[in-house]
């Protein structure tokens, strides 16, 4: 007698989870004899596979908020300030003055800021810009008068980046929660499909089932070999000698030795420090 056999798809990351229940709705749709007799289950099944791709692409926008665009155009256009504001200092009759104008001038240079870079990048490389602005070069800021100026940009960047980390981590929970409650329902409904064709099979015989049943074990042989796969352990416990039959210590020299140390200085320490930008990968919830 041909049945379904018991996979636990909880065990499933959030994309390869997703991908199975609505292959299986997919597969139960297409199947005439299944559809017909599983009507109410396929429901259930297809109203949690649509609120789980909805909460998966929920997570996938932009979390940007209103007030986050808002503190970042205000950010951007105290910058282009800051920049406009040392280059007309470049042309000022003072000698003190434009010699100021220069050294921040490179320095903005140096860190190369644009005001269309990614959010998360453009508030770490500020945080580092405001940092020497307050502590190397507070001096040429001052004789440039940008002292205020620039306090009013680290407000706006701290701003900002709390404002972004806050939001982040309050959308994130929500939708971890949302995710969580959604793939419970499509586990529950995938389980519910599968012991109703289950018990057809059992009680009017699987030949009419068994292309579906049949699909079903495959793909479930595949998740198993694949999405759960785990990787071998390396013996370490090989006794020596066994495995690679190659001698230590056979007295050749390397074919391309390594170079002694070219003699390059360490970096000085001036070079700006780019801000972490971080991926997070997907995972199970």
């Amino acid at each position: 007698m041909k049945q379904i056999k018991g996979f636990d798809i909880g065990h499933l990351n959030n994309g390869a989870h997703f991908l199975f229940v609505a292959n299986a709705h997919k597969r139960a749709i297409a199947d005439a004899a299944v559809k017909d007799k599983v009507a109410n289950e396929l429901q259930m099944l297809e109203r949690a596979v649509q609120e789980e791709d909805r909460i998966l692409v929920t997570s996938q926008k932009s979390l940007l908020s209103d007030d986050i665009r808002e503190a970042d155009r205000k950010r951007d256009n105290i910058y282009r300030a800051i920049v406009k504001a040392v280059n007309a200092y470049m042309l000022f009759p003072n000698k003190e003055t434009v010699e100021a104008a220069k050294v921040v001038k490179q320095l903005l240079k140096d860190y190369d800021i644009k005001i269309t870079m990614q959010l998360d990048r453009e508030t770490g490389l500020l945080l580092n810009l405001i940092s020497d602005f307050e502590n190397k070069y507070q001096t040429e800021i001052a004789k440039l008068g940008l002292t205020h100026t620039i306090i009013e940009l680290k407000n706006v960047n701290d701003k900002l980046r709390g404002i972004t980390e806050d939001r982040l981590h309050a959308k994130a929970l929500v939708i971890i929660g949302n995710l969580k409650r959604a793939r419970t329902a499509s586990d529950e409904a995938y389980r519910t499909l599968v012991q109703k064709v289950n018990a057809l099979a059992v009680v009017e015989g699987d030949a009419v089932y068994s292309t579906f049943i049949d699909q079903m074990n495959t793909e479930i042989k595949h998740y198993k070999e694949e999405a759960l796969a785990h990787p071998k352990k390396k013996d370490d416990n090989k006794k020596p000698g066994e495995g690679d039959p190659k001698k230590p210590g056979d007295g050749k020299k390397p074919s391309n030795p390594k170079k002694p140390d070219d003699g390059k200085k360490p970096d000085d320490g001036k070079t700006p420090k780019p801000g972490r930008e971080e991926d997070p990968g997907e995972d199970k919830v």
